[in-house]
């Protein structure tokens, strides 16, 4: 089964925009898009998050997506499009 991450990603890939991630638990962060390194930083002092996984002991982890709106548009200002 696929995770929400997954998703989104594969969605990406299918209109022609690669992304790469890095973690560190619980953030997640958009490290590259298109192969350009992201600097901006959102919601961290370090790395622009993306989302949060659910730190509860004992349950499934859960993915949170940080603001898609604000996701996306970093990655029109990545992918040169307005």
């Amino acid at each position: 089964m696929e995770n929400k991450l997954d998703i989104f990603t594969n969605r990406l890939k299918k209109i022609g925009i690669e992304v790469e991630y890095m973690g560190n638990f619980p953030w997640i962060y958009l490290s590259k898009i298109n192969g350009t390194q992201v600097t901006e930083t959102y919601r961290a002092e370090w790395g622009f998050t993306v989302a949060f996984r659910s730190v509860k002991y004992g349950e499934e982890s859960i993915l949170k997506f940080t603001d898609l709106k604000t996701i996306f548009n970093l990655i029109r200002k990545y992918n040169g499009s307005k």
